[in-house]
């Protein structure tokens, strides 16, 4: 057991399955959970997600050794904000929101001089949906959970962090907040803005309605994600407008690309084309890198 009490901000499917891990393995003596609704009390008793499930924020957070937000992201600086006076001296604060450099700039400082310490992170574990009801304990088995110290982040803190990734199952990789972000801004946050233009264009209103007939597996399987939460997604795109505008750009080049050689009926650059692209895929899939979730 390695702390008394952890609180997780945020019950949904990554707060939910965190909840989960911690009390299958017996890594807290107490998880307590907020929500902001009184049903989702009871949600949570059901789900079996944590020990107990409070609305009231200070009481959810009071005597708590680590602090997890599992929030959208632009919910993060406002709930720090309200429980900055209710942290012990010495309480850990993470995350798992998928953009790191503002929520790190913003609540390492601010929790700091409340006596807390934050440690972003960013555990690359979930699917499309959401809620307590979708949550599962072994969630974070074998994914990658990265984490993004600074400058100023103590030894303990990041020892603490590391050890809860480690600790539910994931595999723990170390990075500055700029790095993660421009990384996750072609392998994560650029397939989810391709997979939503995709739904949108061909499930257009006013299409043929023969077309929906003929989206089977392979549309099913490309456009998965964009049936995530938009708040969520809404935030990510915003907090990380910068990496995820250049990573459009290279994206457009490539495209661009394409027609130049479907224009040109040049098969051979087309038959490289789709050579490559398999290639790099299925190393990514025989390697370590890979996720392990069949998701």
């Amino acid at each position: 057991m390695h702390w008394q009490k952890v609180t997780v901000i945020g019950v949904g499917l990554l707060g939910g399955s965190l909840g989960m891990a911690l009390r299958r393995r017996g890594l807290a003596r107490q998880v307590v959970g907020f929500v902001r609704r009184e049903a989702a009390r009871g949600e949570c008793r059901k789900a079996r997600a944590v020990d107990d499930a409070t609305t009231d924020l200070v009481e959810a957070v009071s005597d708590a050794d680590l602090v997890v937000l599992c929030t959208p992201l632009a919910q993060m600086e406002p709930l720090a904000r309200a429980m900055r006076g209710a942290l012990k001296p010495g309480a850990v604060v993470t995350d798992v929101g998928s953009v790191k450099v503002p929520v790190v700039r913003r609540l390492e400082s601010l929790l700091k001089r409340s006596g807390a310490e934050f440690v972003g992170s960013h555990p690359m574990a979930g699917n499309e949906r959401t809620g307590v009801g979708a949550a599962h304990a072994d969630l974070f088995e074998g994914a990658v959970a990265v984490v993004t110290p600074t400058a100023h982040t103590g030894a303990r803190a990041l020892r603490e962090v590391r050890r809860l990734w480690t600790g539910v199952g994931a595999r723990v990789l170390e990075m500055g907040p700029d790095e993660h972000d421009r990384l996750v801004s072609r392998s994560s946050h650029l397939p989810h803005v391709v997979a939503s233009a995709l739904a949108a264009l061909v499930l257009a209103p006013g299409r043929n309605p023969r077309q929906k007939d003929l989206c089977a597996t392979g549309f099913r399987d490309t456009t998965r994600v964009a049936s995530g939460s938009p708040e969520m997604w809404r935030d990510i795109a915003l907090a990380n407008r910068r990496h995820l505008d250049r990573a459009l750009d290279e994206l457009m080049r490539e495209l661009d690309k394409f027609r130049k050689w479907l224009a040109a009926e040049d098969a051979e650059a087309l038959f490289k084309f789709f050579q490559v692209a398999k290639a790099r895929r299925d190393a990514w899939c025989g390697s370590r890198r890979a996720s392990p979730s069949p998701e």
